[in-house]
């Protein structure tokens, strides 16, 4: 694990100088979704100290027995209606906000459960893919709206899970365009894009956050 973690912060580093950027300005979000308590918290000790989970059920188990605040929290996955209350309970951030209805209702569960902020990302559909979610981009503008007056949701960047190709290559315009519509909607906001295969690409488009696990873990299983 250790080798492995040093390995990805070091690709981080090289792709960052490639950039002219801060490998500092860079977070490393490790994707444990599927992946046990205990590799978790070797994780930990090897100096990892941002998840990324896919599911708000499996989260809960593990974020109760590891602990809230050994480690700070993402929700990297599609977050279904039902399961928001127990998502602004547990995350620090949520990605996969796709929907004008599920902003409203975790503004309103935030002041319910008198959660004074939650940072959430804005997932955008740039691809069109029906496997996949996020919201379209002609969708957007009301969204943005919205989350420019609540007080509770506090709307720090965009995401985006952009279609898998062999050739990294060929993903670098999904990246470049997320950025550019961040540059409109919300200049200096963070760029959730990259994972195990392409977060190299993802950092020298402008990445901020990037979500890697298998490079870390190994394959899931």
């Amino acid at each position: 694990m250790n080798e492995k973690l040093a390995k990805v912060k070091e690709q981080i580093a090289n792709a960052a100088r490639k950039a002219n950027r801060n490998a500092d300005e860079i977070k490393l979000v490790v994707v444990s979704k599927t992946h046990s308590i205990e590799k978790i918290n070797e994780a930990i000790r090897a100096g990892a100290s941002v998840f990324g989970e896919n599911k708000v059920q499996e989260a809960e188990g593990k974020i109760t027995q590891i602990g809230r605040d050994k480690a700070e929290w993402h929700l990297i996955g599609h977050l279904q209606s039902n399961k928001a209350r127990k998502a602004v309970k547990l995350f620090d951030v949520i990605h996969t906000l796709d929907s004008l209805e599920l902003a409203e209702r975790l503004e309103r569960i935030c002041i319910e459960e008198n959660r004074a902020e939650l940072s959430v990302f804005v997932q955008v559909d740039l691809a069109n893919e029906t496997t996949k979610n996020g919201i379209k981009t002609e969708d957007l503008p009301p969204l943005i709206e919205f989350l420019k007056t609540c007080k509770h949701l506090k709307f720090d960047g965009l995401m985006i899970i952009p279609p898998f190709f062999e050739e990294v290559e060929k993903v670098r315009p999904y990246f470049r365009k997320l950025r550019e519509l961040r540059d409109k909607i919300l200049p200096n906001g963070e760029l959730s894009m990259g994972m195990s295969h392409d977060f190299a690409v993802a950092i020298e488009e402008g990445a901020t956050v990037i979500r890697v696990g298998t490079a870390i873990f190994g394959e899931r299983f």
